[in-house]
């Protein structure tokens, strides 16, 4: 989406590219030129750009381009990129999993192979992530944990698979995610504390007279959360990627099969890192996101508690 306006939107998106433009001017400073051929260094960096084709081995292919569609004077590209495709392809994965998984559990009374694994993870978000942060009522929350958690874990592994792509490391993708967050921390709040005590808590409980410096910092607050899941995962999953692409580019500045070994290893021990991070960051914006909804909920947490001390008395 883009405005008419020369309005700088994609700044944080293009962020990989600047890093892999930089990279590339300084593999080309490093390396000069011999005997008029010039040193290509975009093939290491396709990896990280968001393009309108499919790299396979041996070739591409082109992926559907659509015509802008004008809205209001907004202007919306509804084509269908790299890290779009995957996108799609991630949810495609799941649900073929969870499908496969359920009718597995169905049949059996103790869950084994895929089915068990499945519900290893389930029991684990159920126990220590929904009921911890978000009490009983958060339970009626954990199908959207749970899509959230898988869904951000297939795209974050699909990038460590060579010809595919990381849909996280696309801040449009998680901006996405992000914003269906925000609604999700919304309607949990309103739902448990009721309208007018969620309004009324944006006065901070001070006088009135502080309202007007109260309020634009609480709607600030409100908008702070979300933000901060879709820099945390962004910056996570497009680092792991920049270490690697500039690791595995010592060996084309040196161009020396001895320095060779030392750049792999390194890159080799970042990639093991990286599917740790791919689970760890979908922890993190699932457990996160549920903890945001728990804080909103706490008022009916709080009139449980008292529920319960006044039929205990």
């Amino acid at each position: 989406m883009r405005f008419d306006h020369p309005v700088p939107l994609d700044t944080l998106s293009q962020a990989s590219q600047h890093v892999a433009d930089s990279i590339q001017a300084a593999v080309t400073h490093a390396v000069p030129a011999e005997h008029g051929e010039k040193f290509e260094f975009s093939h290491l960096l396709d990896h990280m750009k968001n393009s309108m084709e499919l790299e396979y081995p041996g070739g591409h292919v082109e992926l559907p381009h659509f015509p802008p569609v004008q809205i209001g004077g907004i202007t919306f590209d509804f084509s269908i990129s790299k890290h779009v495709f995957f996108l799609f392809f991630a949810a495609l994965l799941l649900v073929i999993m969870a499908v496969y998984a359920a009718r597995k559990n169905r049949k059996s009374a103790v869950p084994t192979g895929f089915g068990n694994l499945v519900e290893v993870f389930i029991v684990f978000l159920r126990d220590e992530v929904a009921i911890p942060n978000m009490g009983k009522g958060g339970l009626k929350y954990l199908p959207y944990l749970l899509t959230t958690f898988f869904f951000i874990l297939i795209m974050n592994l699909l990038g460590l698979i060579p010809y595919l792509s990381t849909s996280t490391s696309n801040v449009s993708v998680t901006g996405g995610l992000a914003l269906i967050a925000f609604v999700m921390i919304q309607v949990s709040a309103i739902r448990a504390q009721g309208l007018t005590h969620y309004l009324a808590h944006l006065t901070g409980g001070v006088h009135w007279v502080l309202w007007p410096i109260m309020i634009p910092i609480e709607i600030l607050g409100l908008f702070t959360k979300p933000f901060a899941l879709c820099i945390r995962l962004f910056a996570n999953m497009t680092g792991g990627h920049i270490v690697i692409l500039s690791l595995i580019g010592l060996i084309f500045i040196f161009r020396s099969p001895v320095i060779a070994p030392v750049p792999v290893l390194f890159a080799l021990g970042i990639s093991m890192l990286e599917m740790f991070v791919a689970f760890l960051q979908a922890y993190v914006f699932t457990m996160l996101t549920s903890l945001f909804m728990g804080l909103g909920m706490q008022e009916e947490h709080h009139n449980e508690h008292e529920e319960h001390a006044e039929h205990a008395h």
